[in-house]
């Protein structure tokens, strides 16, 4: 880990012997693999699943300790000068070379905050909810049962309910199924937050459309797979209707609130707010 000196250069030398990058760790490629054999676990045996889910566990921290409580680094040599690999242009051009004066570009970024995310999250949630639960009503004459198949991914009772159980009022099946809504349309928004900056204009046309159809699909696939009596009793299209709604309100939402520029050649920590060099507060003297 370097943290002080990231740039070595000899008096009199043009450019940097060495320049500071980020240093090389395999917890992604143990993190992929833990996901595989949680996914591959969920169409064979339960102890694949269980071993994947630590392998993730473990992975997750390792790779977290990589960047908290400061990035790891690395020097990299840099061998003499570098050729430029185009023919000499008619009009001057000012080129960039690895290793002379800078070692990294900078390029003012934007990102949307964590909290558009949240707001979108819960204005979907709720127009998500009112899809299906309209729905219930309409198709299978009670409320609860959108609830209670929604819980019914955690509670093997439910799952293997009638049709005529599932309409019943269920205090276990709001309750789950509440969390889980809940938590699923927060997570959902913070990941539509992060990856909106990254479609091109119009972007929650994109979000609110493609991405709905294509988590439907992968759930569709998946609930086949490793529970074929509850996928069964799911209306897929009303699904794809409540995605379709839960992305459109949703990603306008996020969508529409400003972003903010974000500093990404400060270390994270100081991103995160967790440390802030040169900073006095009040009361305290500088160092």
């Amino acid at each position: 880990m370097i943290t002080e000196n990231a740039n070595q250069q000899i008096p009199g030398q043009p450019y940097p012997t060495a320049v500071e990058m980020p240093a090389p760790t395999a917890w992604p490629l143990v993190l992929a693999l833990g996901v595989a054999l949680i996914f591959t676990g969920l169409m064979s045996t339960g102890y694949i699943t269980i071993a994947g889910a630590v392998i993730l566990l473990v992975s997750a921290i390792g790779w977290w300790r990589e960047v908290l409580p400061a990035e790891h680094h690395e020097l990299v040599a840099v061998v003499g000068e570098p050729e430029p690999l185009a023919a000499p242009a008619l009009i001057p051009v000012a080129h960039l070379r690895a290793g002379r004066h800078v070692s990294k570009v900078r390029v003012p970024a934007s990102a949307k905050p964590w909290g558009a995310g949240l707001k979108g999250g819960v204005v979907g949630a709720v127009a998500m909810a009112g899809v299906a639960l309209f729905f219930g009503l309409v198709i299978r004459g009670s409320i609860w049962y959108p609830i209670n198949l929604l819980a019914a991914a955690a509670v093997p009772s439910l799952a293997n309910a009638s049709i005529g159980q599932l309409k019943e009022f269920s205090s276990l099946g709001l309750i789950l199924g509440t969390i889980i809504h809940v938590c699923t349309s927060l997570l959902v928004g913070v990941l539509y937050a992060v990856m909106l900056p990254m479609f091109p204009r119009k972007a929650f046309w994109w979000a609110g459309v493609s991405a709905p159809i294509l988590w439907s699909g992968l759930i569709a696939s998946v609930m086949t797979l490793v529970n074929p009596a509850l996928s069964a009793r799911v209306d897929w299209r009303w699904f794809v209707a409540s995605q379709l709604a839960f992305g459109l309100t949703g990603g306008y939402v996020i969508a529409r609130s400003l972003q903010i520029e974000t500093r990404e050649d400060l270390p994270l920590a100081v991103r995160a707010g967790i440390d802030a060099p040169g900073v006095d507060l009040p009361g305290h003297s500088g160092s």
